[in-house]
C-alpha cells in the first residue's frame, strides 16, 4: 500500500500544492520562489527517502513569511494524511547530523499532539536573502498540522547555512526513522492507548 497524499491550500496570501509519497526514492520537484527553502526541502526529500512535489505562489513582494509558514502547514497536512492511523510504524525517530563545524539533533514523535521545542541560535539573520527566523515558522506550521512532537536543537555552528542544513537533514532522517514500518509491530498502533 502506497502511503501518499496530495493537499492543496489556497488563501488570499498563498496558493500551495504538496504531493508526498512517504515510500519514495528521495526525489523532489520544487517551485516556491524561495531558492534557499527549496535547497532545504530537497534535503528533506533526499535524506528522508520520500518523494516530494511542492508548488507555491505567495506574496513574496511583502516577504517570505506567509509562503514559508503555509508550506509548513500544507506539508504537515500531507504527512498526517499519508501516514494515516500510524499502525505498524516505529512512531519515534531521532538523528544527529553534522556539516563541517555545525551539528544538529532532531527528535520526533508521531504522537497525535502538536509540540515544538526549537533551540537554535543562528549566527546571522540571513542566508543569502532568506530570513532564518522563518525556519521556526516552517517547523511550527508543520508540527501543528502533522500533529507531531518535534525537538530541534542546533548544538553548535558558526555558519548559518550549515546550521540550517544540519537541522533539515536531521529532520529528514528522524522523519524517515519514525515513519518506517516496524517489522515486529505486526500492524499494531504503537501506543498503549491503542490510538494516536
Amino acid at each position: 500500500m502506497t502511503r501518499a497524499a496530495e493537499v492543496v491550500r489556497n488563501t488570499k496570501e498563498t496558493q500551495i500544492r504538496v504531493k508526498l509519497n512517504l515510500d519514495g526514492r528521495g526525489s523532489a520537484k520544487l517551485s516556491t520562489g524561495l531558492a534557499f527553502l527549496e535547497h532545504m526541502l530537497d534535503q528533506v526529500a533526499r535524506h528522508g527517502m520520500l518523494d516530494l512535489e511542492i508548488e507555491a505562489k505567495g506574496d513574496l513582494h511583502i516577504d517570505g513569511h506567509h509562503t514559508v509558514e503555509d508550506i509548513g502547514i500544507t506539508l504537515g497536512q500531507a504527512f498526517a494524511k499519508a501516514i494515516g492511523d500510524k499502525a505498524g510504524i516505529r512512531r519515534f525517530g531521532h538523528a544527529y547530523v553534522p556539516l563541517d563545524e555545525a551539528l544538529s539533533r532532531v527528535v520526533i514523535d508521531f504522537s497525535g499532539r502538536p509540540g515544538l521545542e526549537y533551540h537554535v541560535g543562528f549566527t546571522r539573520a540571513l542566508v543569502g536573502d532568506f530570513d532564518v527566523d522563518l525556519v521556526h515558522e516552517f517547523f511550527q506550521g508543520f508540527v501543528n498540522h502533522a500533529q507531531v512532537t518535534l525537538h530541534i536543537d542546533n548544538l553548535r555552528g558558526d555558519n548559518s547555512h550549515h546550521q540550517c542544513e544540519t537541522m533539515f537533514k536531521a529532520f529528514a532522517r528522524a522523519l524517515r526513522m519514525a515513519a518506517e514500518a516496524d517489522p515486529r509491530a505486526a500492524g499494531a498502533i504503537p501506543s498503549t492507548k491503542g490510538a494516536l
